[in-house]
């Protein structure tokens, strides 16, 4: 898809209303299979986690979606419990499939270290659809606070509130693409009736750090380890990476909780947004996915040794 998918609905100037959302809804297919790319993935996996259906969305016409998170299977209270999540934008593949290749290939490591809950792709109707919105129109990671608008993010809160107080860490998994600035950033402006002001994508994996809980060295160590995988995004000339202060190479920081991010939702003293760039010439699908892996498995060596 690409700015025509929704450049002719409303009036510019104008944010979207009912009809406006009905319209742009109507143009948005499935191009791949929630099914069959990630739960069969996650039913491969139920010999070694407990795999947990912790709701389901009903889109209509569009048909319904289960919510699946992957439990370890030896949960121990006495631990602490990290969350990884992923496809809370349903575009952003390797946030999916870097979440499932941390669950196959590494997730052994943290057997007596840690508990783990997994939720792989929290958005399966915009995976589908490769878009970032839900079906309303309504960007999931922008909406994680009390009486959410957006289904995806409101069950994932609820599968988290009763552990609030034991997450040791929330690592989130996402992606910077060539289609922020050619789609979605665009389709931001349309829909609520603002100008378009162009940016940059960085070339490369950035974090997003919690600026009221920034920990550095955390941040640090996990882009040590993606560097072995694949490159770190400098900062642009002004020294910013996506419009915003680099405060460290590879590093930004943002109000997660204040802005509804995904990130905010755990109270975990370690967080990060993992950013990769998947339309870079010096990156493949699997690059991308072996980076999230491997953040994953460096923000809980860092997180458990601290």
């Amino acid at each position: 898809m690409n700015q025509t998918s929704f450049d002719d609905i409303g009036t510019p100037g104008t944010p979207w209303g009912a009809a406006e959302k009905t319209a742009w809804r109507a143009r948005q297919r499935p191009r791949r299979s929630y099914r069959d790319e990630v739960v069969e993935a996650i039913d491969a996996l139920s010999d070694r986690f407990d795999v947990q259906q912790y709701g389901e969305l009903d889109y209509g016409g569009d048909g319904r979606y289960p919510l699946f998170a992957l439990r370890s299977r030896d949960w121990d209270d006495a631990l602490p419990v990290a969350l990884v999540t992923g496809g809370v934008h349903g575009y952003e593949t390797s946030g999916v499939h870097g979440a499932l290749h941390f669950a196959r290939e590494d997730a052994g490591a943290c057997t007596g270290r840690a508990n783990l809950l997994i939720a792989p792709c929290v958005s399966p109707w915009a995976y589908e659809r490769i878009q970032r919105w839900n079906p309303d129109a309504i960007d999931p990671n922008r909406s994680f606070f009390a009486d959410s608008p957006a289904a995806e993010s409101a069950a994932l809160m609820a599968l988290v509130a009763p552990l609030r107080g034991r997450f040791l860490v929330h690592i989130d998994l996402h992606e910077t693409t060539d289609s922020d600035e050619g789609e979605f950033r665009p389709a931001l402006a349309a829909r609520d009736g603002k100008p378009f002001v162009p940016g940059t994508i960085p070339d490369g994996f950035y974090l997003v750090d919690d600026s009221r809980n920034p920990q550095p060295a955390f941040q640090q160590a996990i882009n040590e380890a993606v560097a072995r995988v694949t490159h770190i995004a400098p900062a642009d000339p002004d020294g910013t990476l996506i419009g915003s202060k680099a405060v460290a190479p590879g590093v930004i920081e943002y109000d997660v909780a204040g802005l509804g991010l995904c990130a905010g939702i755990t109270g975990a003293r370690y967080t990060s947004t993992t950013e990769v760039y998947p339309d870079s010439p010096r990156a493949t699908p699997e690059q991308c996915n072996r980076a999230q892996a491997a953040a994953v498995r460096a923000a809980l060596d860092f997180a458990l040794a601290a």
